[in-house]
């Protein structure tokens, strides 16, 4: 990955989840603090301040450093989780950037937000997207499929009921309402897919 690519791809992802920090808010303001926009926007605010350094890092110092800024800047739960995330790819990125490598890095990245969360698939957290994109991508989906992945496991949080994060704290009132972490997890992947469709990656 060149530095040109990945300074898109941080930009992409940094910009897309900005742009739809009031829809992050509406949804958590269902059924959480009603904070997880505002401190999304912030993070990645933060992130595409120092875009132009972060992407002339090789792309795991990329990561670790844009995970930081996530830890350092977003409240909440929000920033340590998706912070692990960005972290713990960066620290699993594979000396050989194919699909497998890929599938592996980003298993041990959702392994540690696991860890960090004490979550697990079905607890209506950003894994209900996270951990079926990582099965995807082990199975060798494009990102057409990848795509449609993301949409349909946010939207299949709808139904669930909550069972970590401060939703759970409303039992049966979670269920009719996305998980706004979902929804943030299937705007990343769209932003990250849309640069590679236009680069041809894929």
């Amino acid at each position: 990955m060149d530095q040109t690519t990945l300074k898109q791809l941080i930009v992409a992802v940094a910009e897309s989840v900005i742009a739809h920090a009031e829809e992050l808010t509406t949804l958590d303001q269902a059924i959480g603090d009603g904070d997880h926009g505002l401190n999304m926007k912030r993070g990645f605010e933060a992130v595409l301040a120092e875009v132009d350094k972060t992407s002339a890092l090789p792309p795991s110092d990329a990561l670790k450093a844009a995970g930081m800024a996530l830890v350092m800047k977003v409240g909440g739960a929000s920033g340590p989780l998706y912070g692990t995330l960005f972290m713990g790819l960066g620290k699993a990125w594979p000396a050989t950037v194919d699909q497998a490598g890929l599938a592996d890095a980003f298993t041990a990245a959702i392994d540690a937000v696991k860890a960090r969360g004490k979550s697990e698939p079905g607890m209506k957290t950003m894994l209900d997207v996270l951990v079926p994109l990582a099965a995807e991508l082990r199975n060798g989906a494009d990102l057409a499929q990848l795509r449609a992945t993301a949409t349909a496991a946010a939207d299949a949080t709808v139904p669930m009921k909550a069972i970590r994060g401060r939703a759970s704290f409303l039992g049966e009132r979670s269920v009719g309402h996305m998980d706004p972490g979902a929804r943030s997890s299937s705007l990343i992947l769209h932003a990250i897919a849309d640069v590679l469709e236009e680069q041809h990656v894929a």
